[in-house]
Formats: C-alpha cells, sequence, structure tokens
C-alpha cells in the first residue's frame, strides 16, 4: 500500500496506510436516519464519538445529496456547517477537516474563518465554476467526484458507452483542471450510488486498478448505500455488515481513503487489511 501525503495544518503529513473519513451529516434528511443532525448537542456529541473512535479526517456536510435531494441555499448550508467548524476549532485543532460541499463561497468561508484542510466537491466543479480556482488559491486540497447532473436529476443519467474508460476521461479533464488551477492535493472519487445504477457500482469497484492507473489517490464511499439494501433487500440501518464488505474489497483493490459512517468498525478494517498484507512482507 502506498503512502499517502496531504496538506493538513499547514504541514504535510504522511501515512502508511488507508485513512478512514467519518461522514457528519449536518441535515435533517440524510438517506441514512442514523446520520442525520437537528440538534446542538448531538451535533457535538457525534463529533466527539468520530474524533474518539479514529477517524483520520471528519467530513462535515450540510447538505444532504441523496438521490432526489432538493438544493438549500448558501446561507442555510452555511448555518448548517459553521457550529461543526467551530467545534472542531476550538476543541480539536489538529484534526483534518473536509467540507463536503460543491460551493465555491462555503469552501472559500470554511477554510478562512475555520481553517478546513480539504473540500469534498461531489461535482467535480462542474455546479459551480468558481470552485476549482477557488481552492487552488486557498491552497488546499481538493476531492473531486463523478457525478452528471444533480442530485434531483442524477439517476435518471446513468447512460455510459464504457463506463470505466468515460470515468477515466472525467478525471483526466478533472485533475487537468485542478492542476492548471495550482491544487496539490488532488484525491479523485469514482461516486458510487451517484449517476450509476446498482449494477454500474458494483462494476466499479471491481475495476478499481483501471482508476489506480490515473496515479491519484482515491476515495470511495459505499456506507449504507442503496446499491447496497437494494441488492440485499434490506435498509440503510442493516448495512453495517455489508459495508464492511465492501469496504474491505475496496482496500484489497488499493484505494487509500474510505469514507463511512461507522468510524469504529472502519478503523478495524483498515487495521486487518493491513496486517494481512504487511505480514505477507
Amino acid at each position: 500500500m502506498s503512502a499517502l501525503n496531504l496538506k493538513i495544518k499547514n504541514e504535510i503529513r504522511e501515512w502508511n496506510r488507508p485513512l478512514v473519513m467519518g461522514v457528519l451529516d449536518v441535515t435533517p434528511d440524510s438517506f441514512y436516519a442514523g446520520s442525520r443532525i437537528v440538534t446542538e448537542k448531538t451535533l457535538f456529541d457525534s463529533i466527539d464519538k468520530i474524533i474518539d473512535e479514529k477517524a483520520d479526517i471528519v467530513d462535515i456536510g450540510g447538505m444532504s445529496t441523496r438521490p432526489g435531494a432538493d438544493i438549500i441555499d448558501t446561507e442555510e448550508e452555511w448555518k448548517r456547517v459553521a457550529p461543526a467548524l467551530k467545534y472542531i476549532s476550538e476543541n480539536y485543532p489538529k484534526t483534518a477537516v473536509s467540507v463536503d460541499t460543491f460551493r465555491a463561497e462555503i469552501a472559500r468561508r470554511a477554510h478562512e474563518e475555520f481553517g478546513a484542510d480539504i473540500i469534498n466537491d461531489i461535482s467535480g466543479g462542474g455546479l459551480d465554476d468558481k470552485m476549482i480556482e477557488t481552492v487552488g488559491k486557498l491552497n488546499i486540497g481538493y476531492i473531486g467526484m463523478h457525478m452528471r447532473g444533480t442530485p434531483a436529476t442524477m439517476q435518471q443519467l446513468t447512460q455510459y458507452d464504457n463506463l470505466m474508460f468515460d470515468l477515466s476521461r472525467y478525471f483526466g479533464e478533472l485533475t487537468k483542471k485542478c492542476k492548471d488551477a495550482g491544487i496539490a492535493d488532488i484525491i479523485i472519487d469514482p461516486g458510487i450510488g451517484f449517476s450509476k445504477t446498482v449494477d454500474q457500482n458494483y462494476h466499479i469497484i471491481n475495476h478499481l486498478e483501471i482508476l489506480q492507473s490515473l496515479g491519484y489517490p482515491i476515495l470511495i464511499g459505499v456506507s449504507r448505500k442503496s446499491f447496497l439494501y437494494k441488492f440485499l433487500e434490506d435498509k440503510p440501518e442493516n448495512m453495517l455488515n455489508a459495508t464492511t464488505v465492501m469496504n474491505t474489497i475496496s482496500l484489497l483493490k488499493g484505494v487509500n481513503i474510505i469514507r463511512v459512517h461507522d468510524v469504529k468498525e472502519a478503523v478495524e478494517t483498515v487495521k486487518l487489511v493491513q496486517k494481512t498484507f504487511l505480514s505477507l512482507i
């Protein structure tokens, strides 16, 4: 497993293992009810739990991006994420923080006011043409995901000539834009569950080595998603085991970051996979 270097809190940190990104949904309508946060106490308790369970990165999102989700306005999104950013900056100042947003204004304020380290953009710059330029000027990390359309329309846009080729071409163009904008830390996310059918999600995970050939760190987010519970004919609340299985497969395929709702289990998964690899050396 290759080392991962990221600029966090104005210093370069190096990890010789995959990272766990803990999801903090500051929303009343996330697809997974167990991650919804609607009160200040729930928010702070959730942050404490994510960090106590040893997440490497806390990913704060103020707007649900589940299929069919409506887009809220910028001020409402900021009102949701700002308290979380403030709490972490005051209580866990060394913790790596990512902000899940497609808006350049949210990215700017999150970094300038609270020192956010990474922007996690579901649209790869497609929903705000100032995003990539802004992240470059801020000199912070960028996660660019593949998606077509918006959360409200994306599941109508699942036709591809060749899925893995189309993803590779998309990320080739996106990473060039990022490099031209001066972004040093670029991470790619194939967008499991975004503009993909159930079968397409499994196809991507089975062929992650194609995206690895692009030479950028890969983030994968499979946690409790519909391609799991639809296939298993169950519901998100019962998808912890399925999530662990798919995270394990993804780690064996070489991903660098797994984005999860259940941090403790994910940290254990990384440790066990890494132990197995190291034992073969």
